[in-house]
């Protein structure tokens, strides 16, 4: 069959260019430390499990107790069958998290970006997008069509206001950006993009995934970061990293667009409802983040820790303030063999290259948790300079 030809030489190529991506097995729960086949126990730098909570036993057992009093799955969607009580009370932490009057949760964040936009989007609308936004937004945008779409290069807020400026009087303005960026580690100008958008009457969507559980005094995310809890009109964000690392997402916003979310929004519609396990379990993370401020202490600790050990070895990590510490290594072979020789040295990180990131700025992408001890970070120190000096990408 020709396609399947077709197929089997576009594989083929990706083995040649040593850009082939081989998927490892875990043995063991998410943590600091895991079981992977083949190579034992490895030290993990690359999971979004940033409180480390995705095997805390308060997460745990509430996610046991969950399945045992609700089941295993909603088997339907909540219109047609109803809607568990977890979910109800999940959506209200998760409204007073973000600082919103209301929150809607989907199966996942991607769901959730792709039910927001599309339903937000008339005949009229116009969506600007920072040009290095999640795949998810990408996408979202995609499929609702709007009016016109502006991607604004990488936080170039003059560009941004050249876009708004050109909008015509009356149009409806969606402004959509990530707070933290997953591949650069950086975050977005919030309170210049607040700024704007409320002179032009427009609407601010943050993606803030990777802010949540991360940023700010008690790790409410990129608007605490920037003293704007409460003012961002819209957030969306993810159980499935710093809330429990399960699955799931969610949508926090004004009480009538969640409203007009759960009547209009497709996945909510015509998709089954997060299960209930994940909605206890996910509630117990909100709680801990909540009850338990020294999570996120030593996440900034060891994040901070963990950055300046590199740079005192040579490296030059992206500049940024989240737990996300990129080290460019330029192509995207040399990525992944990098990693791979991590991986030798007993040290899990990822190595990302084209078409996640532009050619020539390959990396291998560090994420911190708060559960990794100090000599779990000596430990992958003393690989990364051995493999460092390998590739000759120490100072």
């Amino acid at each position: 069959m020709n396609l399947t030809r077709a197929f089997g030489a576009e594989l083929d190529a990706l083995r040649a260019a040593g850009t082939f991506k081989h998927f490892n097995t875990l043995l063991t729960p998410q943590g600091p430390v895991v079981e992977m086949t083949g190579r034992g126990e490895v030290i993990v730098l690359s999971s979004n499990n940033y409180l480390g909570l995705a095997n805390d036993p308060r997460v745990v057992e509430a996610g046991i107790d969950g399945l045992r009093r609700y089941g295993a799955g909603t088997a339907s969607v909540r219109f047609i069958c109803g809607t568990f009580q977890p979910h109800v009370e999940l959506e209200h932490a998760l409204a007073e998290l973000s600082g919103t009057e209301a929150a809607l949760t989907y199966v996942s964040c991607w769901n959730a970006n792709e039910a927001l936009v599309s339903t937000l989007t008339d005949e009229g609308t116009v969506i600007l997008s920072d040009a290095l936004n999640h795949a998810s937004i990408v996408d979202a945008i995609r499929l609702a069509r709007p009016a016109r779409k502006a991607i604004y290069p990488h936080s170039d807020l003059d560009a941004l206001q050249r876009e708004l400026a050109a909008c015509e009087p009356g149009q409806r303005k969606l402004v959509i950006t990530d707070g933290v960026f997953s591949m650069e580690g950086d975050l977005a100008r919030l309170p210049e993009i607040v700024e704007l958008a409320r002179a032009h009457d427009a609407i601010v969507i943050v993606d803030d995934s990777h802010g949540v559980g991360v940023l700010g005094e008690h790790g409410l995310g990129t608007p605490e970061h920037f003293g704007l809890r409460g003012e961002v009109d819209v957030i969306t964000g993810t159980l499935g990293k710093a809330l429990g690392g399960a699955a799931g997402g969610y949508v926090a916003a004004g009480a009538d667009i969640c409203e007009l979310l759960a009547q209009r929004s497709r996945p909510q519609l015509f998709s089954n409802a997060l299960p209930a396990t994940v909605a206890c379990s996910a509630l117990a993370a909100v709680e801990a983040l909540r009850d338990d401020p020294s999570l996120v202490a030593r996440l900034r600790a060891n994040t901070h820790r963990f950055r300046t050990m590199l740079v005192d070895a040579g490296f030059a990590p992206i500049p940024g303030d989240s737990a996300i510490i990129p080290i460019v290594v330029g192509e995207t072979a040399v990525a992944i063999r990098f990693s791979e020789r991590l991986l030798e040295h007993g040290i899990f990180v990822t190595g990302f290259g084209f078409p996640v990131v532009p050619e020539g700025t390959a990396r291998v992408r560090v994420q911190m948790s708060a559960a990794l001890e100090p000599d779990h970070l000596a430990r992958a120190l003393a690989a990364f300079v051995a493999v460092g000096r390998e590739f000759d990408l120490i100072r």
